[in-house]
């Protein structure tokens, strides 16, 4: 499939999100889009457009990714995340990785770097080491909106069954892609749950739950409970609609609202199918999400909404 432009859109997390973490979102969405389209017609790598676009918002605290993670219930700071291209099927995994900006690179280099698709903890950690990442400090990821998070969290009682922005009005982050010869590019981050067992593993890192990538059917990545969206495998089920050519918009949105029904929960998505068509649903009441077209930047966070600006 040939097209006169690449197709590239983010998601910035889906859930409750307070009405006043629109604003911060939308900038943050709005630079990872400006972000990926400058990388992209530099190096005319959909792969390094869409993993710049999560860097962008893994600097970002108003993301649950990198910087402005959530916390686990020992107040620390556990990452992941998934990266995936379609022409070989390769894909890479982190979980429970700490101490690094920017998750989704360590990913790629375990799929680059490795004969494995998916590394944990301290031994993704060690890998990171081997591959030159430099550390940041807990503190330097930690924000006061995650304390803050975490402290409500635990004096309400909760069970950590909320989407994944908790009560810290942040959301997992992910970025697809497509170029102009029809390769596919798929990239989620997260910090998880608030509130979150030390050690829990979301959806986020796991093929076919928190991305998927085939060039022969599509490229998806998903946001919102992570546990409801494993249990679901919500990107698979998305993807084995688009290759039965559902429109990607109802591809998304009718197992999105399979999963609510089905499981509980709540979750959104982005999708792009093999003729570079765009799909975004949640069943969340909010989920962030921005592309670029023709030199205009699309965007929104509520149902219905869809604001355009300039690139």
């Amino acid at each position: 499939m040939k097209l006169d432009e690449p197709v590239i859109i983010v998601h910035g997390g889906a859930g409750n999100i307070p009405d006043n973490r629109d604003q911060p979102k939308f900038d943050g969405m709005l630079a990872a889009i400006r972000r990926a389209h400058a990388v992209y017609k530099n190096t005319s790598s959909i792969m390094d457009a869409c993993q710049a676009a999560v860097e962008c918002m893994e600097d970002d605290e108003a993301f649950n990714a990198g910087r402005g993670s959530v916390l686990n219930l020992k107040g620390e700071i556990e990452m992941e995340a998934l990266i995936m291209e379609g022409e070989n099927m390769k894909a890479g995994s982190i979980t429970g990785v700490r101490n690094i900006a920017h998750p989704i690179a360590l990913a790629r280099k375990v799929m680059e770097h490795t004969p494995h698709v998916f590394l944990m903890g301290s031994s993704a950690n060690e890998f990171a080491t081997k591959m030159n990442f430099k550390y940041v400090s807990e503190e330097d990821l930690m924000t006061d909106a995650a304390k803050v998070a975490l402290d409500n969290f635990i004096n309400k009682g909760g069970a950590p069954t909320t989407t994944e922005i908790g009560q810290g009005g942040v959301g997992t982050v992910g970025a697809i892609g497509m170029d102009v010869n029809g390769h596919m590019i798929s990239c989620t981050s997260t910090g998880g749950i608030t509130g979150k067992m030390a050690g829990r593993v979301g959806d986020t890192p796991i093929p076919g739950a928190g991305g998927y990538c085939d060039n022969t059917v599509g490229t998806v990545s998903t946001t919102g409970h992570g546990d409801s969206i494993m249990r679901f495998c919500l990107a698979q089920r998305i993807m084995t609609n688009l290759d039965q050519d559902v429109e990607p918009d109802s591809a998304v949105q009718m197992e999105c609202d399979k999963l609510s029904i089905r499981v509980g929960g709540s979750a959104g998505a982005i999708a792009i199918n093999r003729e570079g068509v765009i799909g975004i649903g949640f069943s969340s009441p909010k989920m962030g999400w921005a592309y670029l077209k023709g030199g205009i930047i699309h965007y929104g966070i509520k149902k219905g909404q869809h604001l355009t600006i300039e690139l």
